[in-house]
């Protein structure tokens, strides 16, 4: 069993219009800074990019009617990296959980890096979702 800490932002939007402004792969790279710089293009086996370490394949869950937005990166090394993301209504609102797992290979000090780029992320997010993004 691996560590774990799920990061969590609420934000003042429907989480029905969350899910569907946001779930898009085509979307990911306006709030997720790994992407950011990287073009997301589809392939035969996922989405292609090239990640902070070189290129990645992404696999997107499904659109589905319960705010999942879970996804899996290839790392291109053997390397297969779990996101398990959420968005859930909070009253007339949302709240957004993704988790992040410590994988053997990652070390304490990456693990709290990877933690706060997280955060960080999960405010772009907030702050476009609000603010007409």
């Amino acid at each position: 069993m691996y560590r774990s800490e799920t990061v969590s932002v609420a934000v003042e939007r429907d989480a029905a219009a969350l899910y569907e402004a946001f779930w898009r792969p085509e979307r990911f790279p306006s709030w997720a800074s790994g992407l950011s710089q990287a073009a997301l293009r589809p392939g035969e086996d996922g989405w292609k990019a090239d990640g902070p370490e070189g290129p990645i394949t992404i696999r997107f869950c499904d659109h589905n009617p319960f705010g999942v937005m879970d996804h899996w990166v290839d790392l291109g090394d053997g390397r297969v990296v779990y996101v398990p993301m959420r968005i859930v209504a909070n009253g007339t609102g949302s709240t957004v959980t993704l988790t992040l797992f410590q994988y053997p290979d990652m070390g304490d000090e990456i693990f709290a890096r990877d933690l706060d780029w997280v955060r960080r992320d999960l405010e772009t997010l907030k702050s476009l979702a609000e603010h007409g993004g």
